[in-house]
C-alpha cells in the first residue's frame, strides 16, 4: 500500500511540475567579466590597428591603447550602472553602457589627436616661396590678401 501512495505522490509531482510555467530569470546587465573583458578586447584592438577611425586620428601603441581601453570601459560601467533602476531590464541599462564607450572612446582619440595636429601644424615648413615678395604667375602668388564674402 505505501508503494502505492509513494506513486501516486510521485504522479501527482510530475503533473504539478507540467502544468505550472517553466521562469526562467535571464538579465543582461550588468555585464560577466568575461563580457567586459571581450569589450576591452575590442577596444585595445580599435586604438591600436589600422581602421577607419585610425586613418583620422590615427593608433595608439599597443600598451596605451590596453590602458585607454581599461579606463573607457571602466568609466562607462561606472556611469551605465549609476543609471540603472530596478525597473529596468537590463536592455536601456546596456545601451547606456555601449554608447558611453563609444562616446568615450571618440573623445579620447580626438583629444589625443588635436595636439599632435597642432604640433604638425607648427612643425611644417611653410608652402610659400623662397622669396615671397616676387610674385609668382605660375604659382598664382599675387601677394595680394584678398576676402571673400558669403551672404548668409
Amino acid at each position: 500500500m505505501a508503494e502505492i501512495d509513494s506513486a501516486q505522490s510521485q504522479e501527482t509531482v510530475s503533473q504539478e511540475t507540467q502544468n505550472k510555467p517553466m521562469t526562467t530569470s535571464f538579465s543582461i546587465w550588468p555585464p560577466t567579466q568575461r563580457t567586459r573583458d571581450a569589450v576591452i578586447n575590442r577596444l585595445i584592438e580599435s586604438l591600436s590597428t589600422p581602421s577607419i577611425l585610425s586613418k583620422r586620428y590615427g593608433t595608439l601603441p599597443q600598451d596605451e591603447a590596453s590602458e585607454t581601453a581599461r579606463l573607457i570601459e571602466e568609466e562607462a560601467f561606472v556611469a551605465a550602472g549609476s543609471t540603472a533602476t530596478d525597473a529596468d531590464d537590463g536592455i536601456e541599462i546596456l545601451q547606456v553602457y555601449s554608447k558611453e564607450i563609444s562616446k568615450r572612446m571618440i573623445d579620447t582619440v580626438k583629444s589625443r589627436s588635436a595636439p599632435a595636429a597642432a604640433s604638425e601644424s607648427e612643425s611644417k615648413p611653410s608652402e610659400l616661396p623662397a622669396d615671397a615678395s616676387e610674385p609668382s604667375s605660375a604659382s598664382g602668388l599675387t601677394g595680394e590678401v584678398s576676402s571673400v564674402e558669403t551672404e548668409p
